[in-house]
């Protein structure tokens, strides 16, 4: 592969983390399970403007992207956790630097 066919590739790359992270609650989302596994409940209650709908299409999507790992809790009451992946970490980690950027300039 060429020079140029190789920073083509990493454009389209990086355009495809933007289109992922640039939609509208994802980052609020990635930021609220940086700290644990939350239920749908709890990440619904951290972020009160999001709608369930959207929060739930939001999930689907994470989890598609490999961001987000859905595990199902078996015990009485069924219920549902979601966590961040290794991947959905290291960009966590990443959006952080975002976080300080925006508590000293916004």
């Amino acid at each position: 592969m060429t020079e140029e066919e190789q920073k083509y590739e990493l454009i389209k790359k990086v355009e495809k983390c933007y289109e992922i992270i640039c939609k509208k609650w994802m980052g609020i989302i990635i930021h609220t399970l940086m700290t644990e596994p939350k239920r749908f409940s709890e990440i619904h209650v951290a972020i009160p403007d999001l709608s369930k709908r959207m929060l739930n299409e939001r999930m689907k999507e994470l989890e598609d992207c490999g961001l987000v790992l859905r595990h199902v809790i078996t015990d009485r009451p069924v219920r549902t956790e979601y966590s961040l992946t290794r991947k959905g970490n290291e960009l966590g980690s990443s959006l952080r630097m975002v976080e300080r950027w925006a508590e000293k300039w916004m």
